[in-house]
């Protein structure tokens, strides 16, 4: 029985899910500004960045302000998690696609998540939008690219 178990377990894991059919993945998702502290966010960002070496996902900061949005999405390129794929998108500019170093990842996405939403508008002398800005991890069948 506990074999059986074990083996349910593997074969779960094997295919990128939980035992209940859920990807391991899928619960990774929050907005900005968050009650998180930030041993939360840090877990989060360390769980992220594992996932985007070993699944085929990608991590998505979606930033908005009044009549205009930014888009920053990150994809593993390499299969030891060292490089990745940083795709930006601004409404105004268009997109940008550069490589980074995963440190580089994880600062932006912990400054992203901890920053508040308020604060970049305040800076600009806009209003805040009434949608809060998101991260998620989604497969990258889905991604928006150019």
């Amino acid at each position: 029985m506990a074999s059986e178990r074990r083996s349910k377990s593997r074969a779960a894991d094997h295919a990128g899910t939980t035992p209940d059919g859920q990807a391991p993945w899928a619960d990774l998702e929050m907005t900005v500004p968050t009650d998180r502290d930030h041993a939360s966010v840090l877990a989060l960002v360390e769980c992220a960045l594992v996932e985007l070496t070993h699944e085929a996902v990608g991590a998505v900061f979606i930033s908005r302000q009044v009549g205009r949005s930014a888009r920053t999405q990150y994809v593993a390129a390499d299969d030891v998690g060292e490089q990745f794929q940083k795709r930006h998108f601004d409404d105004r500019l268009g997109w940008h696609e550069t490589t980074v170093p995963r440190r580089t990842v994880r600062d932006e996405l912990i400054t992203q998540l901890t920053g508040s939403s308020s604060t970049s508008t305040e800076r600009l002398g806009e209003k805040a939008t009434s949608e809060p800005d998101t991260f998620v991890v989604k497969p990258v069948r889905e991604l928006r690219t150019p």
